[in-house]
This record gives C-alpha cells, structure tokens and sequence, in this order.
C-alpha cells in the first residue's frame, strides 16, 4: 500500500451562522491518496493484506457512487488481486464515472435488487458463497481488519495528543472507533451521525456501532444528521460551497459537509467552547460529489 509518515494537518478558521469565528485543525486524510482517499486507506490496509496471503481477491458491497468500491477496485489492482463489487440497484449503461472507474481497474459489478441489499440477505450470501476463495469486506470495510487500520490513524498525526476534542463523521463508525481507541484521558471524542436514528434506537446505535474500548471521553451527537445518509439540501450545500471560500477544503456531502455543519452548530450553541483545541478528521469521499448535478460545487 502506501508509504508517508504524517497526515497533512492545517489550521483552518471560518464564520458559523451566528458570525462566530471557529477556529480548528483539520487532518487531510483525503490527500493520502488521489484513488485509496481519506479513511479508505486505513480500512483497507490488513484487508489487502490478508487477501495477498490467503485469498485470490476481496468482495465488497457498495452503492453506485460508492467511495469504498473505487478505492478497493484501484488497491486490488495495486496489489495484484482481483476483485468483486456487489452494487445496490441497477447498473445502468453508459455507466457513471464511479462504477465506469471500477471496471477500469478490473472489477467484476454484480447489481442487487436494493430490497436485498444487505450483507445478510439471501441474495447477497449467494454471490459471496459463489465467490468461495474471495475474502468478504463488508460495506464500508466495517470488519476487525478496517476498525485494526482505523486505530493507526492517530500515528500518523502530528500532536494527536495536544487536541482536547477530535471530531469524526460517522457512519459504520469503524473509523470513529479506531480514534477512539488511541485517544487519552483528557481527550473528548464526538461522534456526528451522518444517518438518520430514531430516537428510540439511540442507544442501540451506540452499542452496534460506536462502543470501544477507550480512555478519552466518548459522546455520540445524533442531532446533526439532517435528511438522512447521502441525503443533500440547498442549506448543506451552500455551506460547503462557503466553507471552502473561506478555508480552501472542499467537502463532500455525505460525510465531512454534516460533519464541519454540525461543529459550526455547536460552537454556535455553546456546545463546545471557546477554549476547545479541536482536531476534525477529513475522512474523503470527495469522489461521491459526481454524482451531483455540475456546477452545484464551486470546486
């Protein structure tokens, strides 16, 4: 995979709603790499590897514009073994540039029906059991070996240890639990949900998804997610166009755009304070803005 020793940190500052001045530092995980962005990297690193030593090839599942299926069609290729992308919904032709981009590094594209896609259905089992000698990523890479190459982020940080808050999307919360793993004891960790979660099903999301074992301070923000995963609107949208205005650091609409909107919201409502040193994770995804309409970006 890759060779670097540190992640580009920068200082960045802009106005919130309510002309207050957030002042973070923001880890540009999504100049890693043009292809293996952001997170992706991390997620894949011991998959990859287990794959080279035991397997001809991994199999992962991924919507139409999915980051994850991009990234591992490129590192497969990188690393010589094959790979297998099971894709929700129809595989329309001419393809997008996500999915055109997978089989250009030789992906194999299987479509499901978007009622059977998940990782448990019938229909997904069957395509992994036809795949018997192809290592299985879940969606996301959300498995042992993504959450293993998640907890190395904070190496690769220069002061990790300096912030008193470290911020993260999150969606499996693979990522978000491998921070959480290497943070210390006068360190809060913030979670931003970037799905839509019931009230009621708070704690289970929690426990499902964001629960590790830590030594920093653990909070989960469920009230930023807005109309839902890869939901957008014109407020999401003009935000980021104006906080890349103001700081030069595109975002993307899924993920880092709810999660610099949400930070923005909290310092607005006093949430978080003045004298908070706060590291936000640029965890990528920029790729999935193609499938916005052009022009709708300023970048």
């Amino acid at each position: 995979m890759l060779n670097f020793s540190f992640i580009q940190t920068d200082a960045i500052s802009w106005e919130t709603e309510k002309a207050n001045k957030a002042h973070c530092f923001i880890a540009r995980l999504d100049l890693i790499h043009p292809f293996i962005s952001g997170n992706k990297y991390f997620k894949l690193k011991y998959n990859i590897e287990e794959a080279v030593k035991n397997k001809k090839g991994i199999i992962t599942m991924g919507g139409p514009f999915s980051n994850h299926l991009a990234a591992t069609a490129y590192a497969c290729k990188e690393a010589g073994i094959a790979s297998v992308g099971i894709v929700r919904g129809e595989i329309n032709e001419p393809m997008n540039r996500t999915l055109q981009f997978c089989t250009n590094h030789k992906m194999k594209l299987i479509s499901v029906q978007r009622k059977d896609y998940n990782r448990n259905a019938d229909a997904v089992q069957n395509i992994i059991q036809q795949h018997p000698d192809f290592l299985f990523v879940p969606e996301g890479g959300d498995n042992a070996n993504g959450e293993k190459g998640c907890t190395e982020i904070a190496n690769h940080i220069r002061g990790f240890d300096s912030f008193t808050h470290i911020c993260v999307a999150a969606g499996t919360g693979t990522t978000f639990r491998g921070i959480a793993q290497s943070a210390h004891q006068n360190q809060t960790c913030i979670a931003i949900p970037v799905l839509k979660i019931k009230d009621e099903e708070h704690q289970q999301f929690i426990l499902n998804h964001l629960s590790t074992k830590t030594q920093g301070i653990v909070t989960t923000m469920f009230n930023y997610s807005r109309n839902g995963y890869a939901k957008k609107d014109d407020i999401l949208l003009s935000f980021m166009n104006r906080f890349y205005k103001e700081t030069n650091v595109p975002l993307d609409f899924v993920y880092t755009g709810k999660l610099m909107m949400a930070i923005s919201q909290m310092i607005d409502e006093k949430i978080i304070n003045s004298a908070a040193k706060l590291l936000l994770l640029h965890t990528g995804g920029l790729q999935g803005n193609q499938s916005l309409p052009d022009g709708t970006l300023h970048y």
